[in-house]
């Protein structure tokens, strides 16, 4: 069964790679603001999980930068989305805003999330 995951895992990692979405052009204004904005905001996440791919790829193709954080490889960045989540379910959006954190779930959630943040 690791063997399965492990195959599936690299496969998802290689089409991800080879049909990357391109990103959203922005006046350098505009995305100066944006990534002050998103320097808030962590992915928690698995290199190979599909669901975490789609987050990732909508991220990429909104031009944002937002902190991946692993938490199968992490046991900081796991303990973290364990404490603060309250489970280990990735993908996993954190949310920093005016000393509130806020913990989203489910990766259609955090894409319709990102997409009607930063059309």
């Amino acid at each position: 069964m690791k063997l399965i995951r492990f195959v599936l895992g690299k496969v998802i990692l290689g089409l991800d790679c080879a049909f990357s979405p391109s990103g959203v052009k922005r006046t350098s204004e505009k995305q100066a603001e944006i990534d002050a904005e998103t320097a808030n905001y962590s992915l928690y996440q698995f290199e190979a999980c599909p669901f975490c791919v789609k987050v990732r790829r909508t991220i990429k193709r909104q031009s944002l930068k937002i902190e991946l954080r692993d938490a199968k490889n992490n046991e900081q960045h796991r303990s973290e989305l364990l404490a603060g989540g309250g489970r280990v379910k990735v993908p996993c959006l954190r949310i920093d805003k005016e000393g509130e954190t806020t913990w989203m779930y489910e990766s259609s959630d955090i894409m319709a999330f990102l997409e009607e943040k930063y059309p």
